[in-house]
């Protein structure tokens, strides 16, 4: 008699997420249209968080951490998927992160180069992670190497 196993759907299967990085094909690394709804979704979840984080306090904070202006109407510019040359520029990006108190473009651009990013806590446990895993080899290592030095006597 075979017995039904109990499929949990909750549970991500570790190896089916690992991060990939974007094909690198001609023309399929223009990511404009997909930076701009991302600093578009950002600068709206900031906003959303708290009413007096609209695109004018974040243009100044940003001109403040960065000491270049920063205008409403460039952060407009750069949410806008339709001005093809009017793109934010990378120094940019961590002032309107810190601005928007987000890490949402830094985790994408982690995303496409094929990683993931670990802040605070969660990059103390992957540093744990791996020297576990480091200490779990070398501890193989060993075993074998005794095994193998009670056959050479």
């Amino acid at each position: 008699m075979t017995r039904a196993i109990d499929r949990d759907d909750l549970t991500l299967d570790l190896f089916n997420s690992i991060p990939q990085p974007a094909p690198a094909t001609p023309g399929s690394m223009d990511f404009r249209p997909q930076l701009s709804h991302l600093v578009s979704k950002m600068l709206a979840a900031a906003y959303a968080a708290d009413e007096t984080y609209d695109r004018y306090y974040i243009a100044a904070i940003c001109s403040r951490l960065c000491g270049k202006e920063v205008s409403k109407l460039m952060l407009d510019g750069y949410t806008a998927e339709s001005r093809e040359t009017f793109n934010l520029p990378l120094y940019l990006v961590p002032a309107l992160e810190t601005a928007c108190k987000s890490t949402l473009l830094t985790e994408w651009l982690a995303e496409v180069r094929g990683g993931r990013l670990l802040l605070g806590p969660a990059a103390i446990d992957a540093e744990i992670g791996r020297l576990e895993s480091t200490r779990y080899e070398a501890a193989e290592t060993l075993k074998q190497l005794r095994l193998l030095r009670r056959k050479v006597r």
